[in-house]
């Protein structure tokens, strides 16, 4: 088996170069994607105060994430979001249904009191299989 970290350049860069976004373990594969927000490449968070907003630009990094290697939201088998306010749930939740559609993975969403940026309101991480 192996694994391989990988930064996508089709999105902006950790914030500190101590995580990865992805690691793909092989053979299978499995895609790991770390916890994606809102983050844009000059650190700043798009759309302060809106959870929806940021849900739908989480999630358009998260396809070109799962693009780079090879995999669309099809392919995601887990999504766990970390939200800070669990009131704005169906915010969240229209964010990422048009990226979802009918696909259906296991999720699990807790609210945390805070994130690594204070206007972050969410974050996802996810598993995917390529070509599942």
């Amino acid at each position: 088996m192996r694994v391989t970290f990988d930064n996508p350049e089709s999105v902006p860069p950790p914030p500190r170069p101590v995580y990865s976004h992805t690691a793909l373990v092989t053979p299978g594969p499995l895609l790991y994607v770390s916890g994606q927000v809102a983050l844009d490449e000059n650190g700043r968070i798009d759309a302060p105060g809106d959870m929806k907003r940021q849900a739908e630009v989480t999630f358009a990094y998260i396809g070109k994430i799962l693009a780079a290697h090879g995999a669309g939201f099809a392919d995601i088998v887990k999504i766990q979001t970390f939200v800070t306010d669990i009131d704005l749930l169906s915010d969240y939740v229209a964010g990422r249904e048009p990226f979802l559609k009918d696909h259906r993975p296991v999720s699990t969403t807790v609210e945390v009191s805070r994130l690594f940026h204070p206007d972050a309101l969410l974050e996802v991480e996810l598993v995917a299989v390529p070509g599942a």
